[in-house]
Order: C-alpha cells, then structure tokens, then sequence
C-alpha cells in the first residue's frame, strides 16, 4: 500500500519570515504616529510646568515642616530631576507604557490592517515580538526623556551641584547621576506590569481605547488596593506596593532589597502576562 506524502507548502523565492516587518519599518511607523509625538511632548514639556510652579509658589518646603524629596526640589538639578520622577512615576509614567503596549496591536486591528499583515505573510511571533521590542523602546525613551530634560533644566535653573538628601547630607553630581541611572532603571522595570496587562488586552481586543484604559485601570486598582492596610502581607503581591521602592536610592547608602523584591514580582508578572498575549494571539481568528 503506497503511502500519500502532503506536498510542502509553497514559499516564495526569497522569503524569510525572521526578515519580515523589520524593527526599523515599525519603530519608523510609530514614531509617525500622532499619540507619539503628543506623548514625547508631554514627557518634554512636564519638568517646564513643575518649574514655572515652583517660581511661583516659591520654596516648595518653606510652609511646612516636613521635610521629604519635594521639600529640596530647588536645591540642585539632581534634586529637581528626582522631584520629577517622584512626581510622575505613581500615574503620569504609567500612560506612555500604557498607550504604547495597549495601542500597538489592538490599532492594526481597528485600522483593519492586521489581517493584511498576517497575510503578507508576517508570522504571527514575528508580528508581536516586533511590536513589543518596539513599544518597549518608546517607553524607554518616555521614561529617559523626563529626567534628562529635568535634569537640563533644573541645572539651568538651580545649578549643577550635589544631590541634597531628605534624610540630610548630600551625594556628589557624579554619584547622583548614578543613582538617577538606577531610578529610571527601577521605574521601567515596575512599570512592566502595565506593559504585560496592556499588551496582553491589546491581543483581545480590537479597541486601542479598551486596551490602554483597562491596563490602567487595573494598574490604578492596584494601587488602591495596595492602600488598604488591612490586606497586611497580601499586598506584597500588589506591584504598586513597591513602585516608590527607588526612594532607597536617594538615601545616604544605597538599598537593594526592596528593589530586587519589587523586580522580581514585577518581571514574574510581566513574562506571564506576554506569555498569555503570545499564547493568545497564536489561536485567535483574526478578522480585523
């Protein structure tokens, strides 16, 4: 009994799925994109209105008698830089991760191109690991642009000088660069959980708006739930429990522990919920 052999598929002379929807094709299609060039200016513009705040206010510690980061936002460039983070990374830091996980896959699909990708044919691992890589470097540039830019403008404002400590004492310019490094590296990596649950709803839905809205509505929820005390323990699974855990860096001696716990319950997180969008995508009729 003669056996029956299915044919290969055919594939063009000269395909290559790994040569498909290059990086540089899609990081050139977002950066053209209008919410990218809203969302940079709004990263650009924020330390200008903290500035123009603190003019006009004055000493931002000279009414009260407690002394935090605000309270020394105009001693330094360092220090205006740190009040930006600190002023920014519980929600304002949260959107630019958000809109650019969320958006990127759930807007082919409102655009209806994302059937026509697929059919080019884009691999379905290939056409997500290029939009992740690329919303993963927009929301580095979100996050680096902030502090860079308060950072040139607090100096130009209040000068290049040491980095003055809530707790007191200073660090020098050079080690307050660093611990700024570490911040923004912080920052980043907490944020991966809004990054993991908005890609992941990006993948299920065909509405940029519900992926983005809903990825920070979970994040907001999160971080309500991390203030009820009587969770105890509980909310040490809570990612926004450690969000401020950089706070360890403008300390005199640098601290790790909360940083490497708040990093590995966020990069857990994260890997499963790009696990679920991959996993999702792989088996998803895509009609859009």
């Amino acid at each position: 009994m003669s056996s029956i052999v299915a044919d290969p598929p055919e594939v063009a002379s000269g395909y290559r799925a790994g040569r498909t929807l290059p990086l540089r094709v899609e990081l050139v299609r977002q950066l053209k994109r209008r919410r990218t060039l809203v969302m940079g200016a709004i990263m650009f513009a924020l330390p200008f209105v903290l500035l123009i705040a603190f003019q006009i206010g004055g000493d931002p510690g000279q009414d009260n008698g407690r002394v935090n980061l605000m309270d020394s936002a105009t001693a330094s460039g360092a220090n205006f830089a740190a009040v930006n983070l600190f002023a920014s990374a519980g929600f304002l830091l949260v959107i630019p991760v958000a809109l650019f996980f969320g958006d990127t896959v759930a807007a082919e699909a409102g655009w209806s191109s994302l059937r026509y990708l697929l059919a080019a044919p884009v691999p379905r691992a290939r056409l997500l690991w290029s939009k992740l890589v690329v919303a993963f470097g927009l929301s580095l540039a979100a996050l680096v642009l902030l502090p860079v830019v308060a950072l040139a403008v607090g100096t130009t404002a209040y000068g290049w000088g040491p980095l003055q400590l809530p707790t007191g004492g200073t660090l020098s310019a050079g080690t307050a660069a660093q611990r700024l490094v570490i911040i923004v590296a912080y920052v980043l990596v907490s944020q991966l959980v809004t990054a993991g649950l908005a890609f992941w709803l990006s993948t299920r839905t065909d509405a940029p708006l519900g992926a983005v809205g809903g990825a920070v509505f979970l994040t907001i929820i999160g971080s309500v739930l991390d203030e009820v005390t009587a969770l105890g323990d509980w909310r040490d699974f809570l990612p926004a429990h450690w969000q401020y855990a950089w706070l360890d860096a403008v300390q005199p001696q640098l601290q790790w522990t909360d940083m490497i716990q708040g990093t590995a319950l966020s990069v857990t997180y994260a890997l499963v919920l790009f696990a679920l969008a991959f996993r999702g995508f792989a088996r998803k009729d895509v009609v859009s």
